[in-house]
């Protein structure tokens, strides 16, 4: 039976920080082929969590840029993979923004209101967490500390990280 492992926030707050404008060698760059937002995340997310879900296809892993599962890189497959995960890994609930924290991350429409494709990572909430209260880190345009409501948002999701599965 797997064990329940706290979420680190801050260790991915941290990776965040570190990684904002640079990029970790470790993990392919996908900024020239469809964006690097939520590998990005992804990195953010494991760097709190330390375990991944090998699971082929359905779960959530980076060995190389050509042995990873979708979840790592697409806004839609880490949605689906963190809140329907009931084996190794992280899983979350999606929340309403006032239930946010930082190392949680939140998924934004953009130029299109029928499809998320952002994923950034919240690194800080000043006061009250609203759109300009709530910070954000996110690679493809890099920032860091950005407020959300500095989006152009058609639609917002956001995900709470509940804690961690282990894999044994």
């Amino acid at each position: 039976m797997p064990e329940l492992l706290p979420y680190n926030r801050e260790a991915a707050v941290a990776y965040a920080h570190t990684w904002a404008y640079r990029r970790n060698p470790a993990y392919f760059d996908f900024s020239g082929i469809g964006g690097d937002c939520t590998n990005f995340a992804s990195q953010c997310i494991y760097a709190g969590a330390g375990v991944m879900n090998f699971t082929p296809l359905y779960g959530w892993f980076y060995r190389t840029a050509n042995d990873r599962t979708p979840s790592w890189t697409g806004v839609q497959y880490l949605y689906d993979f963190l809140t329907r995960n009931l084996g190794a890994g992280p899983f979350a609930t999606e929340v309403s923004l006032s239930q946010l924290e930082p190392g949680d991350v939140v998924q934004l429409a953009i130029d299109r209101e029928d499809r998320y494709q952002h994923t950034p990572v919240v690194v800080r909430i000043d006061g009250e967490p609203s759109l300009t209260t709530v910070l954000v880190a996110a690679h493809s345009n890099d920032v860091d500390y950005r407020p959300l409501s500095t989006y152009n948002i058609r639609k917002i999701r956001c995900l709470h990280i509940e804690g961690v599965r282990s894999g044994t």
